[in-house]
């Protein structure tokens, strides 16, 4: 699958953690700001599109537009941590490789494309986040926590997240095989989307399947997307 990219040489480099924080791969940063600038753009549109329809001038696009094939990860409202925090506490309590998040993005990619009426929105970013990451870690990492832990760590019931896996797999049509040339474009469109906005980070592209720290919650900070 991703091994081939991890034997290629020259990449070692892409290994070094981003400036802001030295123990934060660059592909959470790089992450975290293509799907903010995704959400901020959806949340627009939908609340323009409110806007319109109870002025009376549409039909209103805040439902349909929003799409049904996703409102099993809808919300109520947004959860308070922010996308870039989120994507820290994953990577930081689950040790899954940064590969993951590459891959978990490529699931959401396809969601969009497969259901082009499905927006990306602030009240089901972070559920898409964490199952199509822990999804991800299953098919990538040897040593991975199991869906209870990720639950624990996402904010969610284990209920709920063993839900949530079984919507985006069924969703997917159990499509999560991600070839070694797949990787790589979405990789370059990650870093393409950063150099429009005027930063040159590049992403880790080398399995880490070393790092199997165990770890615990009990002493975190506890984080909720749950109504």
């Amino acid at each position: 699958m991703l091994t081939a990219a991890a034997e290629c040489t020259g990449l070692q480099s892409w290994l070094e953690p981003s400036q802001a924080d030295q123990s934060t791969p660059r592909v959470l940063t790089i992450l975290s700001s293509v799907l903010e600038k995704l959400v901020a753009r959806n949340d627009r549109l939908i609340e323009e599109c409110t806007s319109q329809a109870l002025d009376g001038l549409s039909g209103g696009l805040s439902g349909p537009r929003v799409g049904r094939n996703l409102s099993a990860f809808q919300g109520v409202r947004a959860p308070s941590i922010s996308i870039a925090k989120y994507l820290e506490r994953l990577y930081k309590y689950s040790s899954c490789s940064p590969s993951c998040f590459v891959v978990g993005y490529v699931y959401i990619d396809r969601l969009l494309h497969k259901y082009p009426d499905s927006l990306v929105v602030s009240l089901n970013v972070h559920r898409l986040v964490v199952t199509s990451v822990m999804v991800a870690s299953k098919m990538l990492d040897d040593v991975h926590y199991n869906n209870a832990f990720y639950a624990r760590v996402g904010g969610l019931s284990n209920s709920e997240l063993n839900r949530l896996e079984l919507e985006l797999l069924f969703l997917l049509d159990f499509g999560v095989v991600v070839s070694s040339g797949v990787f790589e474009i979405y990789c370059l469109h990650l870093e393409r989307e950063m150099l429009v906005t005027g930063s040159c980070q590049k992403i880790e592209k080398v399995l880490d399947l070393n790092d199997v720290t165990e770890i615990s919650v009990e002493d975190t900070n506890t984080v909720s997307v749950v109504d």
